[in-house]
């Protein structure tokens, strides 16, 4: 949980993908290259008032002169998409974090099916790109209200070609997960977009059998379950023996942070990735949207995970 570089970026070019939706491309002053990234990771921009946002990362992994990244202006958000629509210029600088991935590409081959709504295309367009280069057989579902509210579309259509289909609902058309997924059988499925969108493709992924290992999707709101009522639970620090109790109204990053223990933080609803932190023993209530099946059997979310019992954390 060590912290994250955090590099002075400029912004080099910025320009209106759709009516909503800004482009940016960040260049650091001084150096040629940015630290590597793969398909699926995202940095954190840093805000004046002190906010962090995500940010998918869009352009291509190879070029490691800039970074791409697109953002919606989210008007019943927090108003940091906001900040960057009405006062970037081209020559601002930007603090930005090295890039983390918590969507990563499965590395064997094998065919993959990839399903993007709205932003949500931002790490869907870097993995086209990743798939097409390796010579890896893939489809890309991308789903939008019309061509002018398709953020990326040109470039998608540039680099994918005949693997590229839009559902566009302007012109009635919209996608069918049953039927596409149904259609993919034996692929890796990765999806991002809107609630509605990710909610309807993994519950097509359930009715199909579609194997958990094999469903990768990425989320940007938090985690939704008005039957949850939090319990407290004691955390030990494996590394000390210390032992710290984490009352039902408060989270355990909150606590370790009162303990002079800091992990790195960022949204603290579940989303982003930051606060991940390792755990040995104990049972947890996992209540994040980034972790896989996997993942979960020894990694948290300390910003909104819940122990029963006792935990040991990998501390």
């Amino acid at each position: 949980m060590g912290n994250r570089l955090v590099m002075k970026l400029r912004v080099a070019d910025m320009r209106a993908e759709t009516p909503d939706v800004l482009g940016l491309r960040l260049e650091h002053p001084r150096r040629p290259s940015l630290p590597a990234w793969s398909a699926g990771a995202h940095v954190d921009v840093h805000l004046p008032h002190g906010g962090i946002r995500q940010y998918s990362l869009c352009g291509d992994p190879e070029d490691l002169g800039h970074y791409q990244i697109a953002v919606k202006r989210e008007h019943l958000g927090r108003g940091g998409s906001t900040w960057l629509h009405e006062h970037l210029r081209a020559g601002t600088e930007l603090p930005v974090s090295a890039p983390r991935n918590h969507f990563r590409l499965d590395p064997q081959a094998g065919p993959h099916l990839l399903i993007a709504g709205g932003i949500g295309v931002t790490p869907i367009a870097a993995m086209a790109r990743t798939l097409k280069r390796r010579g890896t057989a893939f489809r890309l579902h991308y789903c939008a209200r019309d061509q002018a509210h398709a953020p990326l579309l040109a470039d998608l259509e540039a680099v994918c070609g005949a693997e590229l289909t839009t559902w566009l609902s302007a012109d009635d058309r919209r996608l069918d997960p049953i039927a596409v997924l149904g259609a993919a059988t034996g692929a890796r499925l990765y999806v991002c977009g809107p609630r509605r969108l990710t909610d309807a493709v993994e519950q097509a992924a359930l009715a199909l059998g579609w194997p958990a290992e094999r469903f990768h999707a990425e989320r940007f709101t938090a985690l939704e379950d008005a039957d949850f009522r939090p319990e407290p639970f004691e955390a030990v620090i494996a590394s000390s023996g210390a032992r710290l109790q984490v009352p039902a109204e408060r989270s355990l990053l909150s606590v370790l942070a009162d303990n002079g223990i800091a992990p790195d933080s960022s949204c603290e609803i579940g989303v982003c990735g930051a606060c991940e932190c390792g755990y040995l023993e104990g049972e947890v209530v996992h209540r994040d949207v980034v972790l896989g099946p996997d993942d979960r059997a020894t990694r948290l979310m300390t910003c909104v995970s819940r122990g029963k019992g006792t935990i040991i954390l990998d501390l």
